[in-house]
């Protein structure tokens, strides 16, 4: 075990003392030692329960013969970073988390590892982390929040970023806007639409890194707490076979996962942090690969935001497993799982309960909600590199869009612009300098993209950003424009009237100016200076890679 390295012989007498300072005995020197990384926090609503389910998972470790070992991470809330200078934080966050728990696991020479994360950022940090260890390593992820009930409607987070919009244009009450403030996110867990945290949380499940149904098993939900004990139990199982994290992530499972994000319609987040977390297990994704499989995976649940339906409804309908039974014929069946067992053997086993809810909540390939899955990539003059749209919520008349550009050099400019009703039916809004560097931290844009929707604009506006969305965000919303503005890309050169030409179906996203006008503003751009100059975020900076690579450390 990687254990007796800090246990066995006469040498480690000191550290076995030091490991006595915290309880343990001379029989539980000879049981596996489990990191249990738990990101449990009191100020994000999906993970102020973790702290519940990490003693579930040690129970369950000690059940099978192991001994738990539980340390934190951080862990940032998309929601409350939102819209203001926090969420140059978030993303950044990410390799934070990934970095903390190398150094907890290599310095402590844990046996395996329970990873507990929920949220945005702090699934993928935690998965990246596994592949750059590459011990056994199993995912609980927090589970999703149950929608709240406003007038007899269910509601979200989103439902409130919208509502500043509708409330700016005096399309709802103070009253009505104070209603859904109080009800809308109504306890433990990730925002419950299919957001990035439930998107990332469905495609650790669908990479064989959870035990069956833990992507969609609620926050509140007793079965959630089964699935972290017998994820402590599963461990022990796998630190005694020797499977390892890069044993079960491969590139055939990381396809699978891949289709499961297009069939469910799930943020665009994902082509940020699957090529992050596939570099981490010695893999390459490129950007491209989310397209070729877009075109081959129909889309095939209508959730939140693009559709009606919660991931409650999708937890009634059988979760991640009923939706890979969906597609069975397009994966690859004989990837291991956390399980010991193939996905063919997993799936085989598994039973519908409620085949009602299954057959009105999935479609089939038969006859799917889109013909093309959730996500599709866009090339052109503006973005030779690649940019990213969740093309399942935009309306069919916005698929293909010309217009003229509204260009701004922050987020915080173009939503005074947008709540100052300055935007019109037509407009392109273009907001740079919000890339990975330029930011730094690539911020998603879900306020001024809410405030749009919230202001009836969604159907006749489009955004265009180097930023990024939230996977609430719904309508013509392109992010991850790469190159990005701070480092010269074409988004730089945009002037304010330049016509911006979208064709979603021909993946196409172009500035329509002359070659020869473009190459003169390329001539006369100069680079900004740094936002930022102290701090993480100035390391950050110096540090990350291009969005369309995963926004990675080069």
């Amino acid at each position: 075990m990687r254990s007796d390295n800090i246990k066995k012989g006469l040498e480690r007498a000191p550290h076995r003392s030091l490991l006595k300072a915290v309880g343990l005995t001379d029989e539980e020197m000879e049981l596996p030692f489990i990191g249990v990384i738990n990101s449990w926090n009191e100020v994000v609503p999906g993970h102020i329960h973790l702290d519940k389910l990490a003693e579930a998972v040690k129970a369950g470790i000690r059940m099978a013969g192991g001994v738990p070992f539980e340390f934190n991470t951080i862990g940032i809330c998309d929601g409350i970073a939102m819209g203001h200078t926090g969420m140059k934080n978030s993303l950044p966050s990410r390799e934070l988390i990934a970095d903390s728990i190398e150094l907890m696991v290599e310095a402590h020479q844990f046996d395996g590892m329970v990873m507990i994360p929920t949220c945005d950022k702090i699934v993928p940090g935690h998965l990246m982390a596994a592949g750059r260890l590459d011990i056994p390593a199993i995912a609980v992820t927090g589970g999703p929040m149950m929608p709240g009930i406003v007038g007899d409607e269910p509601r979200d987070v989103i439902s409130l970023f919208e509502a500043v919009g509708a409330r700016g244009s005096n399309k709802i009450s103070d009253l009505e806007l104070k209603n859904l403030e109080d009800c809308s996110c109504c306890g433990a867990g990730s925002c419950a639409g299919l957001f990035t945290a439930n998107t990332m949380a469905c495609v650790t499940e669908a990479l064989g890194l959870s035990l069956p149904g833990c992507g969609t098993a609620h926050a509140v939900d007793a079965r959630k707490i089964r699935i972290a004990k017998q994820s402590g139990m599963r461990i022990i199982e796998l630190v005694k076979k020797g499977i390892t994290a890069r044993q079960i992530v491969t590139a055939e499972s990381l396809d699978n996962a891949i289709r499961v994000d297009m069939a469910i319609g799930g943020s665009t987040n994902t082509a940020l942090h699957l090529p992050a977390i596939a570099s981490e297990f010695g893999l390459g994704l490129p950007l491209s690969r989310f397209d070729e499989l877009s075109k081959e995976t129909p889309h095939l649940i209508n959730l939140r935001p693009g559709g009606d339906r919660y991931l409650i409804d999708f937890e009634r309908a059988g979760g991640v497993p009923a939706m890979m039974l969906r597609l069975y014929e397009k994966l690859s069946l004989d990837v291991l799982t956390v399980t010991g067992k193939s996905l063919r053997e997993n799936l085989d086993d598994y039973t519908i309960i409620n085949p009602r809810a299954n057959k009105e909540i999935i479609a089939t390939l038969d006859s799917p909600v889109h013909a093309e899955g959730g996500i599709a990539v866009l090339y052109g003059s503006l973005a030779p590199r690649g940019s990213v749209i969740k093309q399942t919520a935009v309306n069919e008349k916005m698929l293909r869009f010309s217009g003229p550009a509204r260009v701004f050099d922050s987020e915080e400019l173009a939503m005074k612009a947008i709540m100052g009703k300055k935007i019109k039916p037509g407009d392109c809004v273009v907001i740079r300098y919000e890339g990975p560097k330029g930011g730094p931290g690539m911020r998603e844009m879900l306020s001024p993209t809410a405030a749009i929707a919230g202001m009836g604009l969604m159907d006749s506006v489009a955004l265009i950003t180097d930023g990024r969305f939230s996977g609430g965000t719904r309508g013509t919303c392109i992010g991850h424009v790469s190159t990005e503005a701070a480092e010269g890309g074409p988004i730089a050169l945009v002037r304010e009237g330049d016509i911006v030409e979208i064709d979603i179906p021909g993946r196409v996203l172009n500035l329509n100016i002359p070659e020869d006008e473009l190459g003169r503003r390329r001539k006369a751009w100069k680079p900004p200076a740094p936002r930022v100059t102290k701090g993480y975020l100035a390391r950050y900076q110096k540090q990350v890679g291009s969005a369309d690579r995963g926004a990675i450390f080069s």
